[in-house]
């Protein structure tokens, strides 16, 4: 986390960051142990970062950089996410869509925009009445999901893949593609160390 190391970053927003971690060795290190070095940085920013709403979108950066899927770039996403990769509620919620849906009006809205948000959030959406005709007409679609799962196949229109019993993926899959990945990372550091020589 380069806001962590160079200290724009919260104490919110490292534990967001930490949980990642936890969420991807549990998910991935189940069968092969892996070492991983992942960056995360928002570009060009000089403030202070805070809370843990892109905690989602970050994990699914990460996701798609490993996949080397890439993702839709018409949805905006927001959301925390637990260990076990489930979303949970964030802040803001009204003003985030809001916000988004401006900036896509001001561009053009294409039919093809929206935004991700976490189902939880739902009950408490007041949005005002140009976001809700563009939603209701089918300019401009809000998505609700419960699971990094379900956001990434929002924004990689590819099956997730579910872990048979031998905790194998589907090789067409998104988690197929990370597992096939993190298992060329490893063969590649085993045969460095192997390689090494002797002192």
């Amino acid at each position: 986390d380069i806001e962590r190391e160079t200290e724009l970053g919260g104490a919110i927003h490292s534990k967001g960051v930490l949980i990642l971690s936890s969420f991807i060795a549990a998910r991935y290190a189940r069968n092969s142990l892996f070492s991983l070095a992942a960056s995360l940085v928002f570009e060009q920013s000089y403030g202070h970062v805070e809370g843990d709403s892109a905690s989602l979108a970050e994990l699914c950066a990460i996701l798609s950089s490993l996949a080397e899927v890439p993702l839709r770039q018409d949805l905006a996403i927001t959301g925390s996410i637990n260990q076990l990769g489930q979303v949970q509620p964030i802040g803001g919620v009204n003003e985030k869509i809001e916000g988004f849906f401006d900036i896509c009006a001001a561009r053009g809205l294409t039919g093809a925009q929206g935004v991700v948000i976490p189902a939880s959030n739902v009950p408490h959406l007041m949005l005002r009445w140009d976001v809700v005709h563009a939603a209701q007409s089918g300019q401009f679609h809000i998505f609700a999901v419960s699971s990094v799962d379900e956001a990434l196949e929002l924004l990689s229109d590819i099956d997730v893949g579910i872990a048979d019993g031998q905790g194998q993926y589907p090789a067409a899959s998104f988690n197929g593609k990370i597992d096939a990945q993190l298992r060329q990372f490893t063969t590649l550091k085993r045969n460095a160390v192997l390689k090494k020589p002797a002192e």
